[in-house]
């Protein structure tokens, strides 16, 4: 993916345009301000497998990141939820208890702080 914006630049009445450092300065605090965090998709890939994934790059690149990385709430957290939901009210309590699940694994995933074991509870 690229992102093309224009760059953050003097406007045509100012009197001078040799101010580099501020031009850069003025851009990568823009960016940093616009683009606040990347949410992933699931692509499909089994809940536990996407949280696992989710952690290891908010663990493995923490003090790197300029972004928050996250999940755009789908398939990932929803899929199971909804399998076992399957629109049977008698199905609701069940299906809410592991959406929570999954929400509260993501957040761990998402601090970097996710393990398996969270899968067995």
């Amino acid at each position: 993916m690229i992102l093309k914006p224009n760059m953050v630049l003097p406007g045509l009445t100012c009197p001078t345009d040799e101010i580099i450092d501020e031009v850069a300065d003025a851009i990568v605090k823009c960016l940093l301000r616009a683009v606040p965090g990347v949410a992933f998709l699931s692509g499909g890939q089994p809940s536990d497998r996407a949280s696992a994934r989710l952690n290891a790059m908010n663990f493995r690149f923490k003090s790197r990141l300029a972004w928050a990385l996250t999940f755009s709430f789908s398939r990932a957290i929803q899929q199971s939820a909804l399998e076992i939901w399957s629109g049977q009210n008698s199905n609701v309590d069940a299906a809410q208890k592991y959406l929570l699940h999954r929400a509260r694994c993501n957040r761990a995933a998402r601090a970097g702080e996710y393990v398996a074991a969270m899968e067995k509870t």
